[in-house]
């Protein structure tokens, strides 16, 4: 095995490249995933166990926050060739790690407003929610402008790309613009989600809060797998190149 890896010649100093975007994959999946539940939740008139809620988000919010707020300040954090990772992973993670934060706060504070309003008391439910979300929605839709950035370059410099050694995905090593456009279309479908919550907001409009949902559920299906695919993927990575 030794003589393979010293053919294959890829040498890593791991103490200089620090990498975690496996748990922020997680946590930024299920943040997704659980941001649909509770929106179908509240349209459909569902009761609500905000504390719940709101743990859940805050739980979420801190790995994210903590996560991406170090990777962001820490210029480069990983100096081996991989800057851009602060850039792609860092700052969506902060950002939303920070919305998740603010949401578990309202969820904590108000959350019994929510819950004890119905649709049946002429929309009163959704209206506050509408109310109360669409100033932060405007933060929302520009990161969805940056996840089109962060997508575009993935495309353009086929970033992204497994080396050999990596188990899995360094399967297509030959071919990075696969994991290429794999990752950069989950951008995509946040983007899209991301930039119609201002307009699906401003009437409640079900359509556009339907495409929502769906974009962010797929993408958060996917960050979820990918992110625990890669609990063994990087695993073997770091065994293969130390």
């Amino acid at each position: 095995m030794s003589e393979t890896l010293a053919q294959q010649g890829l040498k890593i100093n791991w103490a200089e490249m620090p990498t975690y975007n496996t748990i922020m994959a997680l946590a930024a999946g299920v943040g997704l995933l659980l941001i649909v539940a509770l929106g179908w939740q509240m349209m459909t008139d569902r009761p609500i166990a905000t504390e719940g809620w709101a743990i859940a988000f805050a739980i979420l919010g801190v790995i994210l926050f903590a996560t991406g707020l170090h990777m962001t300040l820490t210029w480069p954090l990983a100096p081996g060739g991989f800057a851009f990772d602060n850039i792609i992973f860092g700052e969506p993670a902060l950002g939303f790690g920070t919305l998740m934060l603010g949401a578990a706060v309202v969820l904590w504070r108000r959350g019994r407003v929510f819950a004890e309003a119905s649709l049946e008391d002429g929309g009163l439910r959704t209206e506050q929610v509408r109310r109360l979300l669409w100033p932060i929605s405007i933060f929302v839709f520009a990161l969805g402008l940056a996840c089109f950035g962060i997508a575009a370059a993935g495309w353009t410099y086929t970033l992204f790309a497994a080396p050999p050694q990596e188990p899995i995905s360094g399967a297509f090593a030959e071919y990075p613009l696969i994991e290429a456009t794999f990752i950069s279309g989950l951008y995509v479908l946040v983007g899209i989600g991301s930039v119609l919550t201002p307009f699906a907001l401003i009437r409640l409009n079900r359509v556009l809060l339907a495409i929502v949902g769906v974009a962010w559920a797929i993408a958060g299906i996917a960050f979820t797998l990918f992110g625990a695919l890669n609990y063994f993927t990087h695993i073997g990575l770091i065994i293969n190149t130390m």
